[in-house]
């Protein structure tokens, strides 16, 4: 298969409800899926090479994100969020009914997987004890789906501060440019910590993160969701971090972390401080990649591919 087939599911969010788009590989009957979710600023289109790898032994879902590409823009902006994220991957999970079910998570992806995943095992286990859900986290439904196998991308619960200001110098700044040609030339600049890459390859980067409209290109999502991503409130950051390391150490299945060998968000020590909090983690470096590794060159899929199909 070459190309996707697009489907939408409608979600809810308490501005009223929005449609998330997602692009479908592989067999649609298939109960086993692969779940792929993206980057802040990116769509499921990203996941393209991977997916066609790994269509043959799954129902690839690769979610547009609320706000970015095909996806609705949410009503009030303040709803994006992890909580809404996870929220609506969880109403995407009630359409699939997946019998086993595997996630790959880019960056943003990665954050929503182990805010899902940890969140259901927390939950389950607090209302085993009868009592409420964890601080933090979303509300989830009882019983259904479980993350057999998470991939977590070049993200993990403590967030490099540095790295987060530089990616906020252009998440919410609008960009119109005359020509496709000058968009790729943007995400060569603004994303040049994905490593070396072929032109092609960049025009591929490129070709779903920008769209013409009365002929001009400009950005593909919402650039309102910034709002919420610049408000830097220490307590409610500490807060989150803290929920984030809780909810990866309840993480109960295998876990790969990948880490680009001069990522400025994923530093080292906290690769090292995952591994030893979840047992069942383990690191792979990728290297001359910053944050963050596309998954495009046979290099970085192999050791993906491998960890999901082994056992």
């Amino acid at each position: 298969m070459s190309s996707p087939r697009l489907d939408f599911v409608t979600c809810a969010s308490p501005a009223g409800t929005h449609r998330m788009a997602y692009w479908e590989w592989g067999d649609p009957d298939n109960d086993k899926v692969l779940l792929c979710v993206h980057g802040l600023t990116r769509t499921g289109r990203d996941f393209d090479t991977l997916a066609r790898r790994m269509a043959g032994e799954y129902r690839v879902i690769c979610p547009d994100v609320a706000g970015r590409g095909a996806s609705d823009w949410l009503a009030n902006p303040a709803f994006y969020t992890v909580p809404q994220y996870v929220a609506d991957m969880i109403t995407l999970l009630a359409r699939l009914q997946p019998a086993t079910l595997h996630w790959v998570g880019t960056s943003m992806g990665g954050i929503i997987g182990m805010a899902l995943g940890g969140s259901a095992i927390l939950s389950e286990r607090m209302r085993a004890a009868g009592v409420g859900r964890p601080k933090g986290g979303p509300v989830l439904p009882q019983g259904g789906w479980h993350i057999g196998k998470m991939v977590i991308n070049d993200v993990g619960p403590h967030l490099a501060p540095q790295a987060i200001a530089r990616i906020g110098e252009y998440v919410g700044s609008p960009v119109e440019l005359a020509d496709f040609d000058a968009a790729v030339a943007y995400v060569r600049e603004v994303s040049a910590s994905f490593g070396p890459h072929s032109d092609a390859q960049w025009r591929e980067l490129a070709e779903h993160v920008f769209v013409e409209r009365n002929g001009r290109w400009d950005k593909h999502y919402d650039v309102k969701i910034a709002v919420p991503f610049a408000v830097r409130d220490e307590a409610a950051v500490a807060a989150g971090e803290q929920f984030l390391w809780q909810a990866f150490e309840a993480l109960d299945c295998p876990v790969l972390v990948l880490r680009g060998e001069q990522s400025d968000l994923l530093t080292p020590e906290t690769v090292a401080d995952m591994c030893r909090r979840n047992p069942r983690a383990h690191a792979v470096e990728i290297p001359g990649v910053g944050h963050a590794p596309t998954l495009m060159d046979d290099s970085q899929i192999t050791p993906v591919a491998h960890f999901l199909l082994e056992g």
